[in-house]
């Protein structure tokens, strides 16, 4: 048995968005993230509803091997969602998303913790810097900002898109 302590990182970032939270938080799915989100393309969803729900299951493309998301908690009434990504042989990780109202929109807390399986996740840690993640999520808030002001609200219902 090889017990050690893990090589973790954790990054937390509040997005400002520009609609209420009731629009916000549906378009935190695997599904309908595909509409903002440019190049997202889920591999496999596994869903009863169609879209996000508590034990929703997906898989993305990565690198070394395709990750596997697990939702663990879907709470729409408390605007909460919580996952986790497995990547083999790299990290496992647990995604925490929390939307509130806030003046102009919402606010969405957004909590990446990455904890390495290995060398090439140790590297991952490494990369995974404050300047990194503030990056990656001012991009994710500018690609939703663009999509809640240009899309009407109706297409925002949590319903699943036509293709």
């Amino acid at each position: 048995m090889n017990i050690r302590s893990p090589n973790r990182v954790t990054r937390t970032y509040t997005q400002r968005l520009v609609a209420e939270p009731s629009r916000v938080f549906p378009l935190l799915c695997p599904v309908r993230e595909a509409d903002w989100i440019e190049g997202w393309d889920p591999l496999q969803v596994l869903s009863r509803s169609g879209v996000v729900e508590t034990d929703c299951v997906f898989i993305t493309a990565s690198s070394p091997h395709d990750a596997i998301w697990y939702v663990t908690r879907h709470e729409p009434q408390n605007a909460f969602v919580e996952m986790l990504k497995i990547t083999p042989l790299l990290t496992a990780c647990r995604l925490t998303i929390r939307v509130r109202a806030a003046e102009g929109g919402s606010e969405a807390d957004v909590t990446y913790t990455h904890t390495s399986l290995g060398p090439d996740g140790d590297a991952f840690v490494a990369s995974f810097t404050d300047d990194h993640y503030r990056q990656f999520m001012r991009t994710w808030e500018t690609q939703m900002n663009h999509f809640l002001s240009h899309v009407p609200p109706l297409a925002t219902t949590g319903e699943v898109p036509k293709r």
